[in-house]
């Protein structure tokens, strides 16, 4: 009986803790959306804020918001033997990899018709997706990978002019590398902490 008693507690503390999570989750997502939103329509239009500065400060909220779902949501959870992160995260009911907690994120923002977009591009993708769709993108994700800086210039897409940005994207948690590292189709196999392993490319309109 004490034995089930211990076991009744563990679960319920699992089954708050995972509440606890799914509210970080929505808020986080929730202030990605809310940026978007007042950079769209709190600026007044003689008062547009430079591109640049707008893509830097949604860079500024997408990294702290995957940094901390990483480091705090992922590994402690794993950690705790609460539950994992895996890439069929939908069938196996774990959580999804930070890289899909992006997708996801932004894909959401743009079903919702937010005018910026964003995405992961890598020399090296785990996912097609995850390539880059132009030779002015893979030249220009070649010289974020190689000196680990922002490399920015003007692209058209659906009759539209974008500025773009692309971030050099870090490995900043250890569930990065091992996860790239022991990839069965992983075609690099040696990251480190801190290694560039692709860019974030962020979008915003120009016209």
């Amino acid at each position: 009986m004490k034995g089930d008693g211990v076991r009744v507690a563990i679960n319920l503390k699992s089954y708050t803790m995972n509440i606890q999570t799914l509210g970080l989750m929505a808020g986080m997502f929730f202030a990605g959306i809310g940026l978007g939103w007042s950079l769209h329509t709190q600026v007044p239009p003689e008062n547009h804020i430079p591109a640049r500065t707008a893509a830097d400060y949604l860079h500024a909220v997408i990294e702290a918001d995957r940094t901390f779902y990483t480091q705090h949501i992922v590994e402690r959870m794993e950690a705790m033997l609460i539950v994992t992160a895996s890439e069929d995260w939908v069938k196996e009911k774990t959580l999804p990899l930070p890289v899909q907690f992006l997708r996801e994120a932004s894909r959401s923002l743009r079903v919702r018709d937010t005018p910026f977009r964003y995405r992961l591009i890598s020399p090296w993708p785990l996912n097609s997706q995850n390539t880059p769709v132009s030779d002015q993108e893979h030249q220009m994700l070649d010289q974020v990978v190689k000196f680990g800086e922002v490399v920015e210039g003007e692209i058209r897409a659906d009759h539209k002019r974008y500025f773009q940005a692309i971030y050099p994207d870090r490995a900043v948690s250890r569930a990065c590398v091992s996860c790239h590292n022991a990839h069965a189709e992983s075609p690099k196999r040696d990251f480190k902490l801190n290694d560039v392993m692709g860019g974030l490319v962020i979008e915003v309109p120009l016209d």
